[in-house]
């Protein structure tokens, strides 16, 4: 994976919004239309547009139209790139603990000059 890839960081910028986190956090009980959505917030309807385009570009959401209702799906697969990135962070932190540890121990073993 690039250091730099575009597509992580549109998915981490949609993440960062809490607004945003909770729209995801209530489209894993299903589908939403956007009224629903749009509801506990108290923002008004083109400020839950844009969050909803934030997070359809960064493909975390799928929206469809049906007459005049627009929903909105969960599209969980999209988290795989954040997931895969997350991984790789842990392993490197966790070898370089793992270095830290083995040259603490080196260091106790050591016994002191003074």
């Amino acid at each position: 994976m690039a250091k730099h890839d575009p597509d992580l960081s549109l998915l981490l910028h949609a993440l960062s919004d809490p607004t945003r986190r909770a729209m995801l956090s209530r489209l894993t009980k299903g589908p939403a239309a956007v009224t629903a959505l749009a509801a506990p917030t108290r923002l008004r309807l083109p400020t839950i547009l844009r969050h909803l385009s934030v997070l359809e570009a960064a493909g975390l959401i799928a929206t469809a139209k049906d007459g005049r209702v627009r929903s909105c799906t969960l599209v969980p697969t999209a988290l795989d790139p954040v997931r895969g990135w997350m991984d790789e962070q842990r392993a490197q932190w966790e070898a370089r603990f793992d270095r830290l540890e083995d040259h603490v121990m080196k260091l106790m073993e050591t016994p002191d000059d003074c």
